[in-house]
């Protein structure tokens, strides 16, 4: 088929109980289904065949985390678009038609993300996509419909197709070609901030990225690491570093990083005083690792920066979201002026 449809499985077994069949339903008549399992220890691979034994299992030795995982499977995979779900998302009717379509009309879209709600609570975005991903001039993402801890009610308000930042990991549409174009996810990731990396990186070369609402997927979050998991933190702060050291231009490097060493540092304070001793740890052990590897990271960066068609400026907030968001009370993603 034209679209396949990838779910990369690390101890899913639950989940895949709860809305494989789900994704199957809605999903069958148009793409073909595949789960890619990153080392499962909890009997998912045997349950697949038991239960799915129709469907297409790609087994890895070890775990690669979501960036490996996802680069290794697509390699083997022959399709013209690839839809990358998370095991932990319910979808609905006619979810991949919308996206497509618009694909198929315009060939500059290389990359799309539906509208995400959450599972728990279906009249509220979702933490990790909402109606469309955004960073701001520092590097910080947030979303149409989720900025840090506010989700916002879906009354409609996101209701357009729209040009962001970036799409989510948790279902994102994106064309084969360009995927293997890019080289991919970043490996050295694992996992977190790995899709918007690639999604800079992307728009950096001249192509555009979308959120088509008609589409409208249910996503159950943290399925992996949960919230306020110091691994979690240390991951997010870590590669948002090595992300924007990769894909800002040079000019911006040096007060980007001065004004995150404060910001990171008050968000390192933050914790503390919440009880959060090993996440304020994760955020200065995320610090001294990119320092430590500064060397090979700039040898990337150098790889990236030969390869930019233009430094993409559009749909990155031209402030900051934390003095917005927790100074100024700046809470939805309407409030925010982008004009600069």
């Amino acid at each position: 088929m034209k679209t396949a449809i990838v779910i990369l499985n690390w101890n899913g077994k639950e989940l895949m109980k709860r809305f494989l069949k789900n994704v199957i339903t809605h999903s069958q008549h148009c793409a073909e289904i595949i789960i890619a399992d990153n080392a499962s220890t909890d009997g998912s691979a045997q349950f697949l065949k038991e239960n799915f034994p129709a469907l297409k299992i790609i087994p890895f030795s070890e775990n690669y985390g979501f960036a490996g995982g996802y680069n290794k499977a697509l390699k083997e995979i022959n399709a013209e678009y690839y839809i990358l779900l998370n095991s932990d998302v319910e979808v609905s009717e006619k979810w991949i038609e919308p996206v497509i379509e618009m694909m198929e009309a315009d060939p500059g879209i290389v990359c799309c993300q539906p509208k995400i709600k959450s599972w728990h609570n279906k009249e509220l975005f979702e933490h990790a996509g909402g109606a469309g991903g955004f960073i701001d001039n520092y590097g910080y993402p947030f979303c149409r419909g989720r900025i840090f801890l506010t989700l916002e009610k879906d009354d409609g308000q996101y209701n357009d197709a729209k040009e962001i930042f970036w799409a989510t990991g948790a279902c994102m549409f994106i064309r084969s070609k360009v995927f293997h174009e890019m080289n991919g996810f970043d490996e050295q990731f694992f996992a977190h901030m790995e899709e918007i990396d690639l999604c800079w990186r992307m728009q950096n070369k001249g192509y555009k990225i979308y959120c088509i609402p008609e589409s409208e997927v249910f996503h159950v979050g943290g399925g992996t690491l949960p919230k306020n998991n110091p691994g979690k933190t240390y991951l997010n702060f870590r590669n948002n570093l090595m992300m924007i050291h990769k894909n800002l231009p040079s000019s911006a490097l040096p007060s980007v990083f001065f004004v995150r060493l404060i910001l990171d540092g008050i968000a390192g304070i933050k914790f503390l005083f919440e009880g959060g001793f090993w996440d304020c740890m994760a955020v200065v052990k995320a610090h001294f690792y990119f320092y430590r590897h500064y060397s090979k990271r700039k040898k990337i960066r150098n790889e990236v920066q030969q390869n930019i068609k233009h430094h993409n400026k559009k749909n990155i907030y031209p402030r900051s979201i934390v003095v917005n968001y927790f100074i100024k009370g700046k809470k939805y993603f309407s409030q925010l002026n982008f004009r600069k």
